[in-house]
């Protein structure tokens, strides 16, 4: 029975998943409604109570429940694609089911197993309804009602011993109501990544079951047994937040590297360097940074005239992908006139280090890139560092978006215990996504201010709109978890010709970063202030080391 139940779980939800597919896929670029040839309507008063009881459970969720929409164009394209949709199905079908019939040939003297006959009929399933979700992740998500009593040829062959056993599949009724979620969004067609299939319960399968002839479905207490053991099978495979998930896309052409750790330098010194000056000697200072990235160099302070500088110096550097990235080291001298002339040159690749594990590095200062330089023989000195790797530890905080956006922990479930939450260092990530609704008197042309910790970070402008979307990311590297602080956000527009008024203030708001640490991650829209109706879409993360 767990093989049978095995066999119409996958057999059903492979329906659910290709009508998933092609929901996904077509609601971008399908909309055009159709005529169709409705049935005689008969008014609903003319009708008596058991009358009404009777027909309620056949109605459409689009009839019954306003979030759901009418997709008549939709049925119509599945039904013009039915006959090829048969054959894709039906060869899923065999692939999936070939090895599961091998584990069993050879035992309970069973000699082959195989179908006979497979082909879902001509009648194709119906969507209901379509109920479409907003969330403030990177997803769509879909919810359709799905109904299906076709008409399939389904005929399995067993040969057992001397005897050759013939089961056939009848009258088969699938109803279930799947959530697909499109997955993330991208800027690459067909704009989403993944789609992930679950579903919202128990599906509803009812089918007879001819076994040499006769229906062994009607031996009584066996049907409801059946019922149950499928409805269980496919429960713990599929129902969410279980989800089935089908890429579209190859990840490597959608990817947007996020931080997955936290790169600890320690600059010690440098020896031997070159003298730069008149007087003999030079004032170094170290310029460090990592490859891939556009942030500025962190610097070292400045050691007057000395050309064996002590600088014992700390800094953190975000780490996006330690198996490619280098830093990059540069000596320089500093002049108080023109340019500082560059004393020396290293790198170091992030692979060569081990998580958790402090390394020495002496390193020979180059002149640039090409070590093997015949005629780059000149000594520039050593400089001497310290570095270790710590990734983001796996519970602390996804930056991946994988949380729902529905809702988020609330305190005294599932938080995070105060000695984990005072972990020591971690790294604050801002996404200002977008906003809505801003408004100027004189302007639209907005962006947005992060002010946090003395630091400002501001995104690029929109010109001439009211709904910005601006998908930028910031980053703090900070000692402590910033518990009982605030970021202050504003939303400001700027004429781009020449103004004595050229700012303007649409809106602005706190938000509060306890939240933050305790839960990992929020991801909400927040009502501005001094804002009629503008709105700011943000999301932060904390993830510790």
């Amino acid at each position: 029975m767990g093989f049978l139940s095995t066999l119409l779980g996958i057999f059903g939800f492979g329906i659910g998943t290709s009508i998933g597919l092609l929901i996904g896929f077509f609601l971008f670029i399908y909309s055009k409604p159709k005529t169709v040839k409705e049935p005689v309507p008969r008014p609903l008063y003319e009708l008596d109570n058991d009358q009404l009881l009777d027909i309620l459970p056949d109605i459409p969720l689009w009839v019954k429940c306003p979030d759901y929409e009418r997709v008549d164009w939709l049925n119509k394209f599945v039904a013009d694609m039915w006959p090829y949709l048969d054959k894709a199905i039906c060869a899923q079908i065999r692939s999936a089911t070939k090895p599961m019939f091998a584990e069993y040939v050879g035992k309970y003297q069973i000699e082959a197993i195989e179908f006979d006959n497979l082909s879902l009929g001509t009648i194709p399933p119906e969507i209901h309804g379509l109920k479409v979700c907003e969330t403030n992740e990177k997803e769509l998500v879909l919810e359709p009602a799905v109904r299906w009593a076709g008409n399939p040829n389904i005929v399995l062959t067993l040969k057992l011993l001397s005897f050759r056993i013939t089961i056939q599949l009848v009258d088969l009724q699938i109803f279930m109501a799947p959530r697909i979620t499109l997955k993330p969004l991208v800027p690459t067609f067909p704009c989403f990544a993944t789609v992930a299939v679950s579903l919202l319960g128990k599906p509803d399968v009812d089918f007879g079951m001819s076994i040499l002839g006769g229906d062994i479905m009607a031996i009584p207490g066996l049907y409801q047994f059946v019922q149950k053991t499928i409805k269980r099978q496919v429960a713990s495979l599929y129902i969410w937040p279980q989800a089935l998930e089908i890429p579209i896309l190859d990840p490597a052409t959608v990817a947007v590297k996020k931080p997955v750790g936290i790169l600890h330098v320690k600059v010690v010194r440098a020896q031997k360097l070159l003298k730069k000056d008149i007087l003999g000697t030079s004032d170094p200072y170290v310029k460090l940074n990592l490859s891939g990235e556009r942030l500025p160099s962190k610097k070292t302070t400045i050691k007057k005239r000395n050309l064996n500088p002590e600088w014992n110096e700390k800094f953190k550097l975000i780490v996006k992908d330690p198996g490619s990235q280098v830093l990059q080291l540069q000596v320089f001298d500093w002049d108080k006139v023109g340019n500082h002339d560059r004393l020396g040159m290293q790198f170091v690749p992030l692979k060569f280090l081990t998580p958790y594990e402090t390394k020495e590095f002496k390193l020979d200062l180059l002149k640039h890139t090409d070590s093997y330089d015949p005629q780059d023989k000149k000594q520039r000195g050593k400089i001497v560092v310290e570095l270790m790797y710590a990734p983001f530890r796996a519970d602390s905080g996804k930056l991946d978006g994988t949380q729902d956006g529905y809702s988020r922990k609330e305190s005294g479930f599932d938080r995070t215990s105060d000695s984990e939450v005072f972990g020591g260092a971690g790294l604050l990530s801002v996404l200002i996504q977008g906003a809505e609704d801003v408004e100027g008197e004189r302007h639209n042309n907005p962006y947005a201010v992060a002010f946090f910790r003395g630091e400002t970070k501001r995104t690029k402008m929109i010109k001439r709109t009211r709904d910005p979307v601006w998908n930028e990311e910031f980053h703090y590297m900070l000692e402590e978890p910033p518990l009982n602080e605030k970021i202050h956000i504003e939303v400001m527009s700027k004429r781009t010709g020449f103004s004595f008024r050229s700012k303007e203030h649409l809106g602005n708001v706190d938000i509060n970063l306890t939240d933050v640490v305790h839960n990992r991650r929020i991801n909400q829209k927040y009502h501005l202030i001094d804002s009629k109706n503008g709105v700011i879409h943000v999301a932060i993360k904390w993830v510790t080391a």
